[in-house]
Protein backbone atom coordinates (compact mmCIF):
# COMPACT_ATOMS: atom_id res chain seq x y z
CA UNK A 1 0.00 0.00 0.00
CA UNK A 2 1.15 3.16 -0.58
CA UNK A 3 1.71 6.75 1.24
CA UNK A 4 -1.72 8.45 0.02
CA UNK A 5 -3.46 4.85 -0.09
CA UNK A 6 -2.41 4.60 3.38
CA UNK A 7 -3.67 8.11 4.54
CA UNK A 8 -7.11 7.17 2.95
CA UNK A 9 -7.52 4.01 4.94
CA UNK A 10 -6.55 6.28 8.18
CA UNK A 11 -9.26 8.37 7.58
CA UNK A 12 -11.39 6.20 6.32
CA UNK A 13 -11.03 3.58 9.18
CA UNK A 14 -10.13 5.89 12.27
CA UNK A 15 -12.01 9.43 10.61
CA UNK A 16 -14.85 9.31 13.49
CA UNK A 17 -12.17 8.58 16.11
CA UNK A 18 -10.51 10.88 15.40
CA UNK A 19 -13.28 13.91 15.45
CA UNK A 20 -14.36 12.79 18.39
CA UNK A 21 -11.09 13.16 19.99
CA UNK A 22 -10.91 16.90 17.89
CA UNK A 23 -13.79 17.89 20.12
CA UNK A 24 -11.98 16.84 23.24
CA UNK A 25 -9.33 18.62 21.96
CA UNK A 26 -11.09 22.01 21.47
CA UNK A 27 -13.03 21.43 24.92
CA UNK A 28 -9.99 20.88 27.02
CA UNK A 29 -8.48 24.31 25.32
CA UNK A 30 -11.68 26.42 25.78
CA UNK A 31 -12.10 25.42 29.53
CA UNK A 32 -8.28 26.05 30.36
CA UNK A 33 -8.29 29.23 28.75
CA UNK A 34 -11.47 30.46 30.63
CA UNK A 35 -9.38 29.41 33.77
CA UNK A 36 -6.23 31.35 32.44
CA UNK A 37 -8.34 34.69 31.75
CA UNK A 38 -9.16 34.43 35.29
CA UNK A 39 -5.74 33.61 36.65
CA UNK A 40 -4.59 36.10 34.03
CA UNK A 41 -6.84 39.19 35.00
CA UNK A 42 -6.25 38.32 38.55
CA UNK A 43 -2.14 38.27 38.25
CA UNK A 44 -1.77 41.05 36.46
CA UNK A 45 -4.07 43.30 38.58
CA UNK A 46 -1.29 42.15 41.65
CA UNK A 47 1.72 43.32 39.29
CA UNK A 48 0.11 46.88 39.09
CA UNK A 49 -0.58 47.00 42.20
CA UNK A 50 1.06 49.41 44.61
CA UNK A 51 1.17 46.16 47.26
CA UNK A 52 4.46 45.50 47.41
CA UNK A 53 3.31 41.67 48.95
CA UNK A 54 0.83 41.45 45.70
CA UNK A 55 3.96 42.25 43.47
CA UNK A 56 5.95 39.29 44.95
CA UNK A 57 3.23 37.08 44.74
CA UNK A 58 2.48 37.43 40.92
CA UNK A 59 6.58 37.74 40.11
CA UNK A 60 6.68 34.41 41.63
CA UNK A 61 3.97 32.99 40.08
CA UNK A 62 4.85 34.25 37.04
CA UNK A 63 8.29 32.90 37.90
CA UNK A 64 7.60 29.68 38.43
CA UNK A 65 5.29 28.51 35.69
CA UNK A 66 7.21 30.19 33.08
CA UNK A 67 10.54 28.62 34.04
CA UNK A 68 9.14 25.15 34.52
CA UNK A 69 8.17 22.48 31.81
CA UNK A 70 4.33 22.41 30.58
CA UNK A 71 4.73 18.57 31.00
CA UNK A 72 5.69 18.82 34.38
CA UNK A 73 3.36 20.72 35.45
CA UNK A 74 0.53 18.49 33.98
CA UNK A 75 2.47 14.99 35.66
CA UNK A 76 3.05 17.33 38.77
CA UNK A 77 -0.65 18.02 39.11
CA UNK A 78 -2.05 14.96 38.06
CA UNK A 79 0.38 12.89 39.63
CA UNK A 80 0.87 15.42 43.19
CA UNK A 81 -2.35 17.29 43.94
CA UNK A 82 -4.40 14.10 42.74
CA UNK A 83 -3.76 12.60 45.67
CA UNK A 84 -5.20 15.40 48.10
CA UNK A 85 -7.48 16.41 45.65
CA UNK A 86 -9.66 13.45 43.40
CA UNK A 87 -9.11 14.97 39.60
CA UNK A 88 -10.12 13.45 36.85
CA UNK A 89 -7.25 13.46 33.70
CA UNK A 90 -9.62 15.66 31.97
CA UNK A 91 -10.05 18.16 34.74
CA UNK A 92 -6.40 18.34 35.69
CA UNK A 93 -5.06 18.38 31.66
CA UNK A 94 -7.60 21.65 32.14
CA UNK A 95 -6.20 23.24 35.19
CA UNK A 96 -2.47 22.38 33.77
CA UNK A 97 -2.87 24.15 31.10
CA UNK A 98 -5.07 27.18 32.34
CA UNK A 99 -2.67 27.47 35.26
CA UNK A 100 0.35 27.56 32.25
CA UNK A 101 -1.39 29.81 29.86
CA UNK A 102 -2.55 31.99 33.10
CA UNK A 103 1.02 33.04 33.36
CA UNK A 104 1.56 34.54 30.06
CA UNK A 105 -2.44 35.81 29.88
CA UNK A 106 -1.09 38.22 33.28
CA UNK A 107 1.55 39.39 31.18
CA UNK A 108 -0.51 40.37 28.53
CA UNK A 109 -2.94 41.75 30.54
CA UNK A 110 -0.69 43.92 32.62
CA UNK A 111 0.72 45.63 29.13
CA UNK A 112 -2.61 46.13 27.94
CA UNK A 113 -3.59 47.62 31.19
CA UNK A 114 -0.53 49.88 31.35
CA UNK A 115 -0.56 51.00 27.71
CA UNK A 116 -3.84 52.99 28.91
CA UNK A 117 -2.82 56.64 29.11
CA UNK A 118 -2.85 57.29 32.94
CA UNK A 119 -4.76 60.51 31.94
CA UNK A 120 -8.34 58.06 31.38
CA UNK A 121 -7.78 56.94 35.13
CA UNK A 122 -7.14 60.23 36.37
CA UNK A 123 -10.12 61.41 34.31
CA UNK A 124 -12.27 58.65 35.63
CA UNK A 125 -11.36 59.51 39.46
CA UNK A 126 -11.70 63.37 39.07
CA UNK A 127 -15.56 62.12 38.55
CA UNK A 128 -15.60 60.65 41.47
CA UNK A 129 -15.08 57.05 40.61
CA UNK A 130 -13.28 54.40 42.36
CA UNK A 131 -10.08 53.28 41.83
CA UNK A 132 -11.79 49.71 41.42
CA UNK A 133 -14.95 51.50 39.21
CA UNK A 134 -12.87 53.29 37.00
CA UNK A 135 -10.54 50.73 36.16
CA UNK A 136 -13.90 48.18 35.36
CA UNK A 137 -15.63 50.80 33.71
CA UNK A 138 -12.92 52.86 31.90
CA UNK A 139 -9.42 51.34 31.68
CA UNK A 140 -10.13 47.75 31.29
CA UNK A 141 -12.31 47.65 28.88
CA UNK A 142 -9.84 50.12 26.44
CA UNK A 143 -7.02 47.16 28.10
CA UNK A 144 -9.04 44.04 27.03
CA UNK A 145 -9.88 45.47 23.34
CA UNK A 146 -5.87 45.74 23.03
CA UNK A 147 -5.14 42.36 24.34
CA UNK A 148 -7.03 40.76 21.71
CA UNK A 149 -4.68 40.00 19.43
CA UNK A 150 -2.13 38.49 21.75
CA UNK A 151 -4.76 36.49 23.76
CA UNK A 152 -5.73 35.07 20.39
CA UNK A 153 -2.03 34.19 19.91
CA UNK A 154 -1.62 32.74 22.85
CA UNK A 155 -5.28 30.38 22.32
CA UNK A 156 -3.65 28.76 19.00
CA UNK A 157 -0.75 28.06 21.20
CA UNK A 158 -2.52 25.98 24.34
CA UNK A 159 -4.59 24.36 21.40
CA UNK A 160 -0.84 22.81 20.01
CA UNK A 161 0.41 22.60 23.62
CA UNK A 162 -2.78 20.58 24.56
CA UNK A 163 -1.41 17.60 23.22
CA UNK A 164 0.64 16.66 26.02
CA UNK A 165 -2.03 16.16 28.11
CA UNK A 166 -1.80 12.64 26.29
CA UNK A 167 0.59 11.79 28.48
CA UNK A 168 -2.35 11.86 31.40
CA UNK A 169 -4.64 9.32 29.03
CA UNK A 170 -7.23 12.17 28.22
CA UNK A 171 -8.47 10.99 24.67
CA UNK A 172 -7.52 13.56 22.38
CA UNK A 173 -6.26 13.93 19.46
CA UNK A 174 -2.62 13.66 19.79
CA UNK A 175 -3.28 10.18 22.16
CA UNK A 176 -5.71 8.91 19.28
CA UNK A 177 -3.02 9.03 17.31
CA UNK A 178 -0.79 6.98 19.11
CA UNK A 179 -3.60 4.60 19.77
CA UNK A 180 -3.59 4.16 16.20
CA UNK A 181 -0.61 3.86 15.02
CA UNK A 182 0.30 0.86 18.47
CA UNK A 183 -2.57 -0.51 16.09
CA UNK A 184 -1.02 -0.08 12.58
CA UNK A 185 2.74 0.20 12.67
CA UNK A 186 2.48 3.21 10.41
CA UNK A 187 3.62 5.95 12.94
CA UNK A 188 4.46 8.50 9.80
CA UNK A 189 1.06 8.44 8.32
CA UNK A 190 -0.53 8.47 11.16
CA UNK A 191 1.07 11.44 12.52
CA UNK A 192 0.71 12.98 9.02
CA UNK A 193 -3.01 12.20 9.40
CA UNK A 194 -3.61 14.23 12.79
CA UNK A 195 -1.13 16.61 11.77
CA UNK A 196 -3.61 18.02 9.05
CA UNK A 197 -6.37 17.61 12.03
CA UNK A 198 -4.03 20.34 13.90
CA UNK A 199 -3.69 22.43 11.04
CA UNK A 200 -7.22 22.68 10.01
CA UNK A 201 -8.21 23.34 13.55
CA UNK A 202 -5.71 26.22 13.84
CA UNK A 203 -6.41 27.62 10.79
CA UNK A 204 -10.31 27.58 11.11
CA UNK A 205 -9.55 29.21 14.87
CA UNK A 206 -7.08 31.92 13.27
CA UNK A 207 -9.92 32.73 10.49
CA UNK A 208 -12.61 33.17 13.33
CA UNK A 209 -9.88 35.49 15.89
CA UNK A 210 -9.25 37.39 12.83
CA UNK A 211 -12.90 38.46 12.01
CA UNK A 212 -13.69 38.90 15.85
CA UNK A 213 -10.46 41.38 15.41
CA UNK A 214 -11.22 43.07 12.38
CA UNK A 215 -15.31 43.34 13.45
CA UNK A 216 -13.44 45.08 16.94
CA UNK A 217 -11.29 47.30 14.82
CA UNK A 218 -8.28 46.20 17.36
CA UNK A 219 -6.06 47.15 14.38
CA UNK A 220 -6.77 50.76 15.45
CA UNK A 221 -6.23 50.40 19.21
CA UNK A 222 -3.22 48.78 18.52
CA UNK A 223 -1.74 51.06 16.57
CA UNK A 224 -3.21 54.07 18.73
CA UNK A 225 -1.46 52.41 21.88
Amino acid sequence: MGFFESILDIFLRHGVSFLNAAWITIGITAVSLVIATVIGIIFALFKISSSKILNIIADAYIGVIRGTPLIVQIMFLYYGISNIILLDNFTAGALALGLHSGAYIAEIFRGAIQSIDKGQMEAARSLGMSYPLAMRKVVFPQALKRAIPPLGNQFIIGLKDSSLVAYIAVTDLFNTALQVQGENFMPFETYFVVGMYYLILVLIFTKILNRIENKLDVSKEVKAA
